[in-house]
């Protein structure tokens, strides 16, 4: 799939936001394992096949994907705030036209080092490869091209494998693949409610590339090379017969289990709209913090669908339950939060009289009079001192939501179709009851404790999971949250971990997005591949499964990553090298994802793609995807900050990234030792130019804490959102309401323009002071630019919030710390990326000069020079 065109030398691009909506909408402001041991065992092919028999894959045109992580729609509708204000609907996403910088979508690209893994690969794949030893067996076959399946869900660093180990296994430039298992497809993939066809001796799908027999039905693995049966389904008196079936003709196919298996399956429910939704508040919050919150809170309640059922839990030395069968009043179930809830507690809730959870039908009233009668922290102590028992009413959270099942936890646990979700509203640490840290960072025994809080939390979130609940956690205000310990509890359910600057309109956002997410349950991932490529490392939301499946696959040797949930906005990184030299001319790969998606079907989505490989390191290069390379370098990168000096130290690994791969792969300068960073893939430096000295490495975030939320955040994120993480989108206002795409450099920022930059948890606003000047024009600028934000990020999870500033403003920093300094280089590489400046005049020039915050980094080229490398063409 070819990636959106991103800002780059030789490229740019024009777009016309939906200014309809200004009306009704106001305005917003770790070193990866040694490869295991491998069992050797010799692959075992069928006899020779007749030619008759033998039915090559079809052609198949795959649709494109629209991904709401990049702010384009999708079906399913999200609901906006009302107050406070959320993003405005558009009738299409931005429209690209052609103008200047770079002329077509990049390539796909390899990856890098070796880092910790997060999901270590104690027992990978080993598989036969059958493609050539196939064609040997098979000389009868008939010879018909057959195309390279392609996949929206399924991104690879390149779209050729190099032969060669050495060449191929080179650290600094991998090869790898980014995995989206819940990604929408639009439109969507092809259905079959029926069980797959499986390989009986490694337990692959047959797929598109499978070598059929019409005569008798069998088929070949492209995998293991085995011959299996299709109980006949598969006979067919030609070859186009076969290509009626879905997995015959599409690298993209989802399975179905339906009522025959499952008799309470109901197609047309959508049980997002009535999985139970607990919200757990913070009441130790000032008025000021409160006034937003309960703003927020009473736009959350009027978006949520009619037979959504919620819970309210306030929390702060004791936990309140709210009761919804009082309508006049606001009613509570009062628990002690100095310890876990006893069984007699939850008991006396649970079977009580009063209702914990209702429908937003029955109610909305009684949600909005809680909400209204909820009063400020009245005593004198500061925000990081106040007692708050977050765990016990989380604890208290997941009773609810099992109900009296809770009961027969140790016997048979009924099993919902989808995830319930818990969204904790914090605004300060958990200093009381279990999982709690002291109030003082200066305790003698906190390190002890906060030790002892991060496993009580991950065990809590683990056991969250288990029972099919997601805990989101957004934290906002001033007071540190302690992040260490509460981010285990949202990370172990599967759910997200957001900061925010207040409780307003960003989080306001982010609280109505959580809880329309569609989250599936009981996830898998099955990835195999052909015998020649080894699974590094895997990054992801997941956990490495042990599944013991050689009872109904003999050589099942697939990679098995259970899933936390299965989301659209996350991602899998998978690393891959070569095990040997390849000698066949394709190589195989399959993804298998097994899931209950929202409708409460059991679905098992199966992707394969296939390879072709080559000798010839030039025609590798050109066949990169550096935006592909860029996420996946990043995510094995951010693996190994887990602090601020390894932060630094990462910054150090990029360096020595770059110059390692203009040595193995650039070439040779005339007259010079130098070696010139290879021409093909010269966007990776501007991108990883961007990694180092964005928020995600740099210091341009001031605390720690934020930026270990970025982190983790990146690390689990679509390949949309990372990608904008990794390197900011840029967007200049023209008249007209239009916008023209540039590189990420200052020399956007000119006096008379207004500028938008979109860096994935922040889009930034900046106008001109000769613009700013000009109220008529400046307006017009500022309304077009918020709807643009708006549009780019409406369905983006999380929210980012949309900060505009005039130039000059000490706020214009933010803006100008995330752009590559080019003012400093010379005139004729400053007209290489903007040919714009060629037709200024020596006075504009100068008023372009003055308008730069002068900083001490280095510009791109300065970098490239000082790590003794030849910076590639054209930057």
């Amino acid at each position: 799939m070819a990636t959106p065109p991103q800002a780059s030398p030789g490229y740019s691009r024009t777009i016309t936001p939906q200014m309809d909506s200004l009306s009704s909408k106001p305005d917003q402001s770790a070193m990866s394992p040694a490869p295991p041991t491998i069992s050797s065992g010799a692959p075992r092919f069928p006899p020779p096949i007749s030619q008759q028999d033998q039915i090559p894959s079809p052609s198949i045109k795959l649709p494109t994907m629209l991904s709401p992580a990049n702010g384009v729609k999708t079906g399913s509708s999200v609901p906006h705030l009302s107050t406070p204000p959320g993003p405005p609907v558009f009738a299409s996403p931005v429209r690209p036209a052609a103008v200047p910088f770079r002329t077509s979508p990049a390539t796909p690209q390899p990856v890098a080092f070796s880092s910790a893994s997060s999901l270590p690969t104690s027992s990978p794949p080993y598989f036969s490869n059958g493609s050539v030893e196939l064609q040997q067996q098979l000389p009868s076959a008939i010879e018909e091209p057959v195309p390279d399946g392609k996949s929206p869900c399924v991104l690879f660093s390149a779209h050729k494998v190099l032969k060669h180990k050495k060449q191929a296994n080179v650290p600094s430039l991998g090869f790898g693949v980014l995995v989206s298992p819940g990604r929408d497809t639009s439109p969507g993939p092809q259905v079959i409610q029926r069980d797959p066809h499986r390989c009986h001796d490694c337990g692959a799908y047959s797929n598109l590339y499978s070598n059929i027999l019409i005569g008798s039905g069998q088929w070949q693995c492209v995998i293991c090379g085995n011959l299996n049966g299709s109980e006949g389904e598969y006979i067919a008196l030609s070859k186009e017969e076969l290509r009626n079936f879905p997995e015959l003709s599409s690298p993209l196919v989802d399975f179905i289990q339906t009522g025959n298996k499952r008799p309470s399956f109901v197609p047309v429910t959508d049980s997002r709209t009535s999985a139970p939704v607990v919200l757990v508040i913070d009441e130790c919050l000032d008025e000021q913090h409160l006034q937003y919150l309960q703003s927020s809170l009473h736009a959350f309640v009027d978006s949520l669908p009619p037979t959504t059922r919620i819970g309210i839990i306030l929390y702060g030395r004791a936990v309140s339950v709210y009761d919804f069968s009082e309508e006049s009043i606001a009613s509570a179930e009062v628990i002690p939060g100095g310890a876990s809830p006893t069984q007699e507690a939850l008991k006396a809730l649970i079977y009580g009289t009063g209702i914990s959870l209702s429908p937003m039908h029955a109610s909305k009233e009684v949600a909005h009079l809680i909400f209204s009668s909820l009063r400020p922290y009245k005593l004198n102590v500061p925000e990081a001192s106040r007692d708050r028992c977050l765990g016990t009413a989380v604890e208290v959270a997941l009773a609810i939501i099992q109900g009296p099942s809770a009961d027969f936890s140790r016997g048979v646990v009924k099993r919902p179709g989808v995830n319930s979700r818990i969204i904790v509203c914090a605004g300060g640490p958990n200093t009381y009851g279990p999982g709690s840290v002291p109030h003082s960072y200066t305790h003698p025994n906190y390190p002890h404790k906060e030790k002892t809080a991060i496993k009580w939390m991950e065990h809590l979130g683990r056991e969250a999971h288990q029972q099919n609940t997601v805990i989101d956690i957004l934290c906002a205000g001033t007071c540190p949250v302690r992040v260490p310990v509460l981010q285990p509890l949202a990370k172990a359910s599967g759910g997200a971990f957001v900061l925010h600057d207040d409780f307003g309109e960003a989080f306001g956002m982010n609280l109505q997005r959580a809880s329309a997410r569609a989250a599936g349950s009981h996830g898998l991932l099955e990835i195999r591949c052909s015998d020649d490529i080894l699974v590094t490392q895997v990054v992801g939301p997941g956990e490495e499964a042990h599944i013991e499946n050689h009872e109904t696959f003999k050589n099942d040797l697939s990679l098995c990553i259970r899933m936390l949930s299965v989301e659209e906005t996350q991602c899998f990184s998978i690393s891959m090298e070569n095990r040997h030299d390849i000698k066949s001319d394709f190589v195989f790969f399959q993804f298998a994802i097994q899931y209950s998606n929202v409708y409460q079907a059991d679905i098992t989505r199966v992707i394969t793609i296939r390879l072709p490989t080559v000798d010839s390191v030039p025609e590798y290069l050109q066949c990169v995807e550096d935006e592909v390379a860029a996420v996946l370098i990043a995510k094995r990168t951010l693996l190994g900050a887990k602090s601020h000096s390894d932060a630094i130290d990462m910054r150090t690994t990029i360096d020595e990234r770059v110059k390692d791969i203009a040595l193995k792969f650039g070439s040779q300068v005339p007259k010079s030792k130098l070696r010139r960073f290879p021409k093909e893939i010269s966007l990776l430096p501007e991108f990883l130019f961007h990694l180092r000295r964005g928020p995600l490495l740099g210091n341009i975030v001031g605390h720690e804490d934020e930026r270990s939320v970025l982190r983790n955040l990146f690390l689990n994120a679509s390949f949309d959102l990372s990608l904008r993480m990794v390197a900011p989108r840029c967007l200049m206002h023209r008249e007209g309401g239009t916008f023209e795409e540039l590189p990420a450099y200052d020399l956007v920022m000119q006096s008379d323009t207004a500028v938008v930059l979109d860096h994935g948890t922040d889009v930034f606003i900046w106008l001109g002071a000769e613009l700013a000047a000009d109220e008529g024009r400046s307006a017009a600028a500022v309304a077009a630019c918020k709807t643009l934000a708006e549009e780019l990020t409406e369905l983006r999870f999380p929210a980012p919030r949309i900060l505009a500033f005039k130039e000059g403003s000490s706020q214009a920093r933010y803006f100008v710390s995330r752009l590559i300094p080019a003012h400093k280089d010379p005139p004729y590489e400053q007209e290489a990326r903007f040919p714009q400046l060629r037709t200024l005049t020596t006075e504009q020039r100068t008023k372009l000069k003055s308008s730069f915050i002068h900083f001490d980094d280095p510009s791109i080229c300065e970098w490239i020079r000082s790590l003794k490398v030849v910076p590639p063409e054209p930057i």
